[in-house]
């Protein structure tokens, strides 16, 4: 089995495979609420398409033997509406910081371990990019098991394993679970 991280840059149609409608009258998720939840859901594939034909692209996508299994979006935090205007997610100092926002993989290929390969492959993407620091906004388990839904921000353990120190406590919640802010320095 073949696993690597991509750009989504230049990758629209994999990323619409995976945040794309996965059924009639399904929206799907377009990565959108992050970044600007007020464009219309009919708009937000478009704006995505825009945002995988500009570099650095919104994001990196995962591959299992050539097919797509997962995302993740990374992207300096000034470009997230949402993470910018944020009353419960802090700002832990000046710097614009790479964040890691959000995690989907595919029915499938989940319990793969892949949600690290993909974070892994954000810092890198973000590096590569003149990033200095990554942040994330995971979900404190409590040794727990995580839902699906709850777990799009990822766990702490999860970037733990990567390097990330726990920085800040945050007033946010994932699924009734507490999340805090995380960092690497690159």
């Amino acid at each position: 089995m073949v696993i690597d991280v991509r750009p989504a840059l230049g990758r629209f149609d994999d990323f619409a495979t995976v945040v794309g409608p996965k059924g009639p009258g399904v929206q799907g998720c377009w990565c959108m609420s992050i970044r600007d939840g007020r464009i219309p859901p009919e708009e937000r594939p478009a704006v995505m398409r825009d945002q995988c034909a500009t570099d650095p692209g919104p994001g990196v996508l995962v591959y299992v033997d050539d097919e797509v299994a997962g995302w993740c979006s990374v992207a300096p935090r000034s470009t997230y509406r949402r993470l910018m205007r944020s009353r419960t997610l802090p700002f832990v100092d000046e710097c614009d910081p790479w964040s890691v926002a959000c995690f989907v993989v595919r029915p499938g290929f989940r319990k793969r371990g892949l949600m690290h390969v993909l974070l892994d492959g954000a810092v890198e993407h973000a590096r590569a990019h003149g990033a200095q620091v990554v942040e994330g906004y995971p979900v404190e388990t409590a040794g727990t098991r995580v839902d699906t839904v709850s777990g799009y921000v990822g766990t702490v353990e999860l970037f733990e394993a990567s390097g990330f120190e726990v920085v800040a406590p945050t007033t946010s919640r994932s699924g009734h679970r507490p999340r805090v802010v995380v960092r690497r320095e690159l």
